[in-house]
């Protein structure tokens, strides 16, 4: 197994849902100090480990706790030196009965917090000369289905997002690339999915395997990519 992430501070938002946590640990496994952030309080489900930091209670819409949360993970571990912005959430209401504030709620779900996060992250990353930003789009910011016009337009914020601050910091040693998964096989997904095949989906495995290729030495040379992870969907 590569251990090009050995040592590495790895920050993780969105750290405490499926694939967060599946990310979490894959990375741990390989080496990483991994910090999870999100905006749930704390349990006290998660493994205790001692390259593990867990922050709860964040608010990444807002600038001024974001920086608060990174600034406690470089008093802990020293440095960052990989961000995944795994944060987001999910709607499906066709535009015709729908809401403008579910239009304002993706946004705000699905790229501000991204957007805010790697701006707290990107001095920090930088000052490493090999820092890495993944980000979690959707393969729906490629194609749209009916219902999904908000968070679809949502995480085609993430990818412009993506290619813009790829551009931005790549004489900075910074490489941003995103990875954009059709459905994910998670409990949530299942219940509201009942009669699909979820063998087809992407398992959180799967999904975290590729974001840590992106985040490994390895993945030096790409940057601005924009990954479809389908599976068989």
């Amino acid at each position: 197994m590569s251990q090009s992430l050995q040592d590495k501070t790895i920050v993780v938002t969105g750290g405490f849902g499926v694939l967060g946590r599946t990310l979490g640990d894959l990375l741990l496994a390989r080496g990483a100090r991994v910090a999870l952030l999100d905006r749930a309080e704390l349990s006290g489900s998660l493994p205790e480990a001692a390259k593990l930091h867990a922050i709860g209670g964040v608010d990444l819409t807002s600038v001024d706790a974001a920086a608060e949360a990174f600034n406690r993970v470089v008093e802990h571990f020293g440095r960052i030196d990989g961000l995944v912005n795994v944060a987001g959430g999910f709607a499906w209401e066709t535009l015709e009965s729908g809401s403008l504030d579910t239009w304002d709620r993706m946004y705000q779900m699905n790229v501000r917090t991204a957007v805010v996060a790697s701006q707290a992250a990107l001095s920090h990353l930088a000052a490493t000369g090999s820092g890495r930003i993944v980000n979690v789009g959707a393969l729906a910011a490629l194609k749209a289905g009916m219902g999904m016009g908000a968070y679809a337009a949502s995480k085609a914020g993430v990818v412009r997002l993506t290619e813009a601050l790829a551009e931005e910091v790549k004489d900075r040693g910074v490489t941003v690339n995103a990875v954009l998964p059709s459905i994910i096989d998670t409990p949530t997904n299942r219940a509201d999915m009942p009669d699909a095949d979820p063998g087809r989906w992407v398992s959180p495995t799967a999904l975290a395997s590729v974001i840590a290729f992106l985040l490994s030495d390895e993945a030096a040379a790409v940057t601005g990519a924009c990954l479809p992870v389908s599976g068989r969907v």
